[in-house]
């Protein structure tokens, strides 16, 4: 005979079994096996049928837009104009190879799309003339060969000129698909304050209007976009002075002069020639080309 009396279970600890499972009900937390399967049926009705909603609406959508062209465009009408090195701070020293180093990195980088082997695939366009090839299901892409920038292709001065205080920057203008530009679009700088004189590579800084109209990504895969190569010609009373320059385009109906958007038409930057100490100047080695033709290009001074 046990000593022990077993003790009755605590209403609670009973009540906490029930509520999982009811042997006298079969209710499972509260509810019975049909009364689960009738809210689980419930749910899955209803999720059933937003999703069903949702991808109806999207295929709709879908449905109206264009895999080529966007079905609106009337916000972007104008161009912005960007700048390569991308930095709209632009500080060197020639005689530290290290501080403009960083810049020609991004321009051989950039550049690569403007080799000689990757553009011989495209057309040889008329120039000064529209390349119109709407009715072409996959556009097209006229040449640009990167030796068009003379100077400042980086094949003749594997430096851009930053070896020599002479920068090159590369304006471009943002793509927008079907654009035409009246006129003949070209590129002018000029310091904010000063002057400077500027050579511009292609001759007088132009956009050829043969690369217009861009088709979009898809529809014109081989394009890349015309650039107009700025070479600053530094002196040395510019050691140490910070100089803001502001490239736009004109001689077309493009606008750039809107008050509210800086890069509509335009841009501005800033380039320092920075003197550290007293270092002399670098030597040209020998092993590295340089060019000093200016042929095909007028220098302008520009106040």
């Amino acid at each position: 005979m046990s000593n022990k009396e077993e003790k009755p279970e605590e209403p609670n600890q009973s009540s906490w079994k029930e509520f999982f499972y009811n042997p006298r009900t079969g209710e499972f937390i509260g509810r019975t096996a049909s009364s689960w399967a009738l809210i689980f049926l419930f749910y899955l009705v209803f999720y059933g049928f937003l999703a069903g909603m949702f991808s109806l609406t999207m295929w709709v959508m879908l449905q109206t837009l264009d895999d080529y062209t966007p079905k609106y465009r009337d916000r972007v009408p104008n161009p912005g104009l960007m700048i390569r090195p991308k930095s709209m701070d632009i500080v060197f020293n020639r005689t530290d190879e290290s501080k403009y180093l960083p810049y020609v990195k991004q321009l051989n980088s950039f550049l690569q799309r403007y080799n000689e082997t990757e553009q011989e695939g495209n057309e040889l366009c008329v120039a000064g003339q529209y390349f119109e090839q709407d009715a072409e299901p996959v556009k097209k892409a006229c040449q640009f060969k990167r030796d068009v920038l003379r100077q400042c292709s980086g094949i003749s001065d594997a430096d851009y000129g930053y070896s020599e205080g002479q920068p090159c920057i590369l304006v471009k203008m943002n793509r927008i698909i079907g654009l035409r530009p009246k006129g003949e679009p070209y590129i002018s700088c000029s310091p904010k304050e000063g002057t400077l004189s500027i050579l511009y590579f292609p001759s007088e800084g132009k956009f050829d209007r043969m690369y217009f109209p861009y088709y979009g990504k898809k529809g014109h895969p081989g394009y890349v976009q015309p650039l107009v190569a700025v070479k600053l010609l530094l002196t040395k009373e510019n050691y140490d002075t910070e100089i803001a320059i502001e490239c736009k385009v004109e001689g077309t109906d493009l606008k750039n002069n809107d008050e509210r958007d800086k890069y509509l038409g335009r841009v501005v930057f800033r380039v320092k020639w920075k003197r550290m100490g007293t270092l002399a100047l670098k030597p040209s080695s020998p092993n590295k080309p340089r060019s000093m033709d200016h042929r095909g290009a007028t220098p302008r001074t520009c106040t």
